[in-house]
């Protein structure tokens, strides 16, 4: 399986989640903003095309190998 930066963001996006989530239980429910911060930047990105830390994940030279087009028949 390719290591996509598609692949890294949700990783990033899944880890943003829980954390806020365990925060938001374990020390002030404030932290609950973080998920929905997260949440609100992927259904934003659906609409748009456009996410930050997709930019911010390629920029840093970490997207070594381009992403798979499933679009695509042989």
């Amino acid at each position: 399986m390719a290591n996509s930066c598609e692949n890294r963001v949700r990783r990033l996006a899944g880890t943003v989640v829980l954390t806020g989530i365990g925060l938001g239980i374990a020390v002030n429910r404030w932290f609950f903003l973080l998920a929905v911060f997260a949440g609100a930047n992927l259904l934003q990105s659906s609409f748009t095309g456009v996410c930050p830390a997709e930019r911010l994940l390629s920029r840093c030279g970490r997207d070594t190998e381009p992403a798979r087009d499933d679009t695509r028949t042989t």
